[in-house]
């Protein structure tokens, strides 16, 4: 049988920070929306986005170095969940699982008091 394949690649401009939680078990998992402009075929720009989802060590760093418009290279493959909401109805989500995340917009503002953060602009973590 032939090997699949499933990978996402995307670069854009977050559309909020980051948010981050903590899974029953303790592990991170941070989501964030990522607005992805394109050109169409009248002349405009048009955005698509994605809802990008970052495990544990790379949860916590995307939390910590992103904020709302970073512009970020992410790597990963597509999901879909789905689930039963409260009026009975079925729901669906599709989302990257995010397995690299590049920082493009450079080091984030320090916050007061808190030493300038050691992330270049393109540099990846070691996660």
């Amino acid at each position: 049988m032939a090997k699949g394949l499933n990978k996402a690649q995307l670069i854009g401009n977050l559309g909020k920070a980051p948010e981050m939680k903590y899974t029953a078990n303790g592990k991170a998992v941070t989501t964030f929306s990522v607005a992805v402009d394109r050109p169409s075929r009248n002349g405009h720009a048009e955005t698509d986005w994605f809802r990008v989802v970052a495990w544990e060590g790379l949860a916590e760093a995307c939390n910590q170095y992103l904020e709302q418009g970073s512009k970020v290279f992410v790597e990963g493959r597509l999901q879909t969940r789905s689930w039963e909401g409260q009026d009975g109805q079925k729901h669906y989500a599709t989302e990257v699982v995010a397995e690299d995340v590049i920082f493009l917009s450079g080091r984030p503002a320090a916050a007061e008091g808190e030493a300038p953060a050691e992330v270049a602009t393109g540099e990846a973590l070691p996660f």
